[in-house]
Parts: structure tokens; C-alpha cells; sequence
């Protein structure tokens, strides 16, 4: 009967040894299973999803207006636009306002001795219209071919300066083959510009020739007229008080890029009668001509064509009681230059 209790002890620990080795042994020498969800994704899974990150805001995109002139938008006021981009430039409002006061300093200066600077800033300046040049051009160096007597006649100029001011040399003239010079006159002026297209002139004429010797003070005015006129205009002054006035202007119609034909006009004028140069009040005589040249080059260019000289009013009565013609139909032929 002692037996009963004890295996009564010994019984539950008979029938829990098999379940535990079934289990693979003691307690101690289990391992831990893996974990069937380990490297998978949990954060699709509701209820697994992280905490959202806060947005970035998006870096400021370029202001595609920078450095434009908005004051003539709708809407945008001329301060307003100053504001934004400026007062300088092109980022002034439209106006009547004066325009910015250019700088006084050279930003080269801050990297060069200035020293250095001015002979290349002077060089600069000649290169871009300071500097001296000359030249020296015929319009007209003809021969003249007219019914019985032939003649030459001459129209030229030189000069020396800046685009600011000028020495100009004129002369012009003509004459009879065998009689030599009638008349030719020779004029020394200084020339300042009024604006890109015109010059006014001032100095002094002497004229030479079979007629009586006469100074003049004169004043000039010469230059491009729109569509493309060269006109030149003068009024003479004598020492004996007579009162003369000279217009004339000439055309170069273009009509192929060596062939130019050039129409050409010219008018003189007496406030008086001057009896001792042959020439009456009012107008006095009138030219008239048509030139073809072609332009070997444009510094040389050989040309053709005829010429109409009238003297009118009192001077054509002078030219009758002479034994002179009142008028000259001329077939010309000629040399335009400049060097």
C-alpha cells in the first residue's frame, strides 16, 4: 500500500517527458523559430504605416521679369517698377526727365594705374571719331566740247580736321582753250557741324581771272539733304560792299554698283548790279548738267555727259554787248578723284 504514493508522484512526470522530447528536448536546449514576416514590406498593412513627413516647399522659381521695364504694364506703377528692378537704364519710367549723370570714375582704374590707362583711353578716342583726317576730292575736272571754242572747268576741295572741326580748302573754275582762266576762285573756310547731316562754314574767297580781283567774307552752309541731296549753299560779302549768293546741289543715282548717274545744279545770285564784273542783279547765271561715270574704283572714276550754262537778266545784256554767248551747251568728258 506504501507503493501507491509514490507512484502517484512519479506518474505526471512519466507521461510529461515524452511531450518534451517530442518538442525537441529540455527547455534549455530549444532555439527561438524565425520570424515568418521578417523583410517584408509591413508598411502597406493598415495600422502599420509610418507617421507622413511634412511637405518641402518647392525652391522660389527665377523671376522671369528681372531687369525688364514693368512701369508700362497695366497696373504697375512707374515707383512700384523702380522699386522691383531699379532706377537705372532701361529700367527708367518714359519721360521728359534728364538723362543719369554718366560716372566720372574708370572701373580699370581700380585694377591698373591709372597712368597706364589714359594713353589707351586717348587711343580709344582718336580710333572712335577724335582723330585728324584729310581729304582732298574733284567733283568736276572736265574738258569741254562746245561749237566752235572748247573749255575746262574745275570744282574741288580739300580738307583737314576732326569730325568737330575742319580746315576745307575750296576752288573751282573755268576757262577757254587758248584765252586761258575767265574766272576762278579760291575759298579758305573753318567748318563746325550743326548736327550729323550738316556744317556750317565761315571764312574768305579771292577770286582770280581776267575779271577785277575781289575778297569776300563768306558763310556756308553745306550737308545731306533727305533722300539723299548733297546741298551747299553760300552767301558772298565783298570788300566794295556787293552782296553775292551761291545754291547748288547734285544727286548720285545708283544704278548699278559701278555705274552712277549724277544730275547736278547750280544757281548765283547778285544783290546789284556790278558793272565791272559783268554781272546784274537778281540771278545771274544757272548750270545745269548729267553725268555718267563708272567707278573703276571709287577713289577713280572717268565719266561723260553734257552740261547747259545760261546767264540771265542784266548779266546775259553784259555777255551780248561783250560779244559773248548768253548760253553753252557742252558735251563734257571728265575725271572724278579723291585721295
Amino acid at each position: 500500500m506504501r507503493a501507491l504514493p509514490v507512484i502517484a508522484v512519479f506518474a505526471p512526470m512519466m507521461f510529461a517527458m515524452p511531450a518534451a522530447a517530442q518538442q525537441g528536448g529540455s527547455p534549455q536546449q530549444q532555439t527561438p523559430a524565425s520570424d515568418p514576416h521578417a523583410g517584408h514590406d509591413m508598411s502597406t498593412m493598415e495600422g502599420m504605416r509610418p507617421p507622413p513627413e511634412q511637405p518641402v516647399p518647392p525652391a522660389a522659381a527665377p523671376d522671369p521679369h528681372a531687369g525688364h521695364n514693368m512701369s508700362a504694364m497695366p497696373g504697375m506703377a512707374a515707383d512700384e517698377a523702380a522699386g522691383q528692378h531699379g532706377t537705372g537704364g532701361t529700367s527708367l519710367p518714359p519721360g521728359n526727365a534728364p538723362a543719369p549723370v554718366p560716372p566720372t570714375d574708370h572701373y580699370a582704374d581700380r585694377i591698373y594705374p591709372p597712368d597706364q590707362m589714359a594713353p589707351s583711353r586717348a587711343m580709344l578716342t582718336r580710333e572712335h571719331g577724335g582723330s585728324v583726317v584729310s581729304q582732298v576730292i574733284f567733283n568736276v575736272a572736265e574738258f569741254q566740247i562746245r561749237d566752235g571754242r572748247n573749255g575746262y572747268r574745275w570744282d574741288g576741295e580739300a580738307w583737314i580736321g576732326s569730325d568737330a572741326s575742319r580746315f576745307v580748302l575750296k576752288s573751282e573754275g573755268e576757262g577757254t582753250a587758248g584765252d586761258g582762266v575767265e574766272h576762278a576762285e579760291v575759298q579758305g573756310l573753318y567748318s563746325r557741324p550743326l548736327d550729323p547731316y550738316w556744317n556750317l562754314q565761315a571764312g574768305v574767297r579771292q577770286d582770280f581771272g581776267s575779271g577785277p580781283s575781289r575778297t569776300y567774307a563768306t558763310i556756308a552752309i553745306e550737308g545731306l539733304a533727305p533722300y539723299w541731296f548733297d546741298v551747299d549753299g553760300a552767301v558772298f560779302l565783298s570788300t566794295k560792299g556787293d552782296l553775292y549768293a551761291r545754291a547748288g546741289a547734285y544727286y548720285d543715282q545708283r544704278i548699278t554698283q559701278r555705274l552712277i548717274l549724277q544730275p547736278r545744279v547750280e544757281f548765283n545770285f547778285a544783290a546789284q548790279d556790278v558793272p565791272e564784273s559783268r554781272i546784274g542783279s537778281g540771278l545771274s547765271n544757272a548750270e545745269l548738267g548729267l553725268r555718267l561715270r563708272y567707278e573703276i574704283r571709287r577713289e577713280f572714276a572717268p565719266y561723260i555727259g553734257i552740261s547747259y550754262d545760261r546767264k540771265i537778266g542784266d548779266t546775259a545784256r553784259y555777255a551780248r554787248i561783250d560779244g559773248k554767248d548768253v548760253e553753252n551747251t557742252s558735251l563734257v568728258v571728265g575725271l572724278r578723284f579723291w585721295f
